[in-house]
C-alpha cells in the first residue's frame, strides 16, 4: 500500500482528498499546512506528497523549495494539485521539482491514474538505472538519463498545460507569454534528442558478466 501526504491549508479539500485516496487502497496522511507538512515529513516518508500551491503564510512552492532541499526528502515525488492556473515562469523554475501538475476540480479516476503514472515512471526510470550501471556506464551519463527520462515527460506536461491556458495565436497573447512557450518547446527538443542519444547508448552496452 502507498502512502500519500495531502497538504492544503483547506480541511474541507484535505478531507476530500483523504477520503478518495482512501477509496482507492492508498494510506492517506493529512497536513493542513505547508509547515505541517514539512513537520511530518521529519518523522514520515511518504511515497507521495500531493501539495497544493495556495496556502498561507508558507505557499507551496516555498514549501517544495524546503522538501527538495532536504537530502531526507528530495527524492519524494511531488505532485502539485491546486486550482491555481500555471505560469510559464513557474514552468521553468519549478519544473524540475515537481512529478505532475494537476488542476482541481479531479475525479478519483484521474487521481488513481495521476498518481500510477508517476510511481510508474519512477518504476520505469529506476530499472533502466540499474541495468545501466550493471553495464558500467559512466555515473554521470547514467545521472543525466534519470534526470532527461523524468523532465522529458514532466515537462511535456507543463507545455500541454501552458498551451491550454495561454493560446500563443492569438493576438492578445503577450509577447513574454508566447516566447516562453516557444523557448520551452525548443529545450524539450533538445532533451528528447539528447535523452534518445543515451537510451541507445544503454540499449547497445551488454551488461556485464558476474564473475
Amino acid at each position: 500500500m502507498y502512502t500519500v501526504l495531502v497538504v492544503d491549508d483547506s480541511p474541507f479539500i484535505v478531507d476530500v482528498f483523504v477520503t478518495m485516496l482512501e477509496r482507492g487502497g492508498y494510506q492517506a496522511i493529512a497536513a493542513y499546512s505547508g509547515e505541517e507538512g514539512l513537520e511530518i515529513l521529519k518523522t514520515v516518508a511518504p511515497d507521495l506528497i500531493l501539495l497544493d500551491i495556495m496556502m498561507e503564510p508558507m505557499d507551496g512552492w516555498e514549501t517544495l523549495e524546503n522538501i527538495k532541499i532536504d537530502p531526507k526528502t528530495r527524492e519524494i515525488p511531488v505532485l502539485m494539485l491546486t486550482a491555481k492556473q500555471l505560469t510559464p515562469d513557474e514552468a521553468e523554475g519549478y519544473g524540475s521539482y515537481i512529478e505532475d501538475y494537476i488542476l482541481k476540480p479531479i475525479t478519483h479516476r484521474e487521481l488513481y491514474e495521476a498518481i500510477e503514472r508517476v510511481l510508474k515512471r519512477r518504476e520505469i526510470i529506476r530499472s533502466d538505472v540499474e541495468r545501466a550501471k550493471e553495464a558500467g556506464l559512466d555515473r554521470s551519463l547514467v545521472d543525466e538519463y534519470a534526470r532527461l527520462a523524468k523532465g522529458v515527460d514532466v515537462n511535456n506536461r507543463l507545455l500541454r498545460i501552458l498551451e491550454t491556458t495561454y493560446n500563443i495565436n492569438d493576438s492578445r497573447a503577450s509577447e513574454k507569454i508566447s516566447l516562453a512557450i516557444r523557448n520551452m518547446e525548443n529545450s524539450i527538443r533538445f532533451q528528447q534528442e539528447r535523452l534518445a542519444q543515451i537510451k541507445a547508448e544503454i540499449e547497445s552496452t551488454p551488461a556485464k558478466k558476474s564473475e
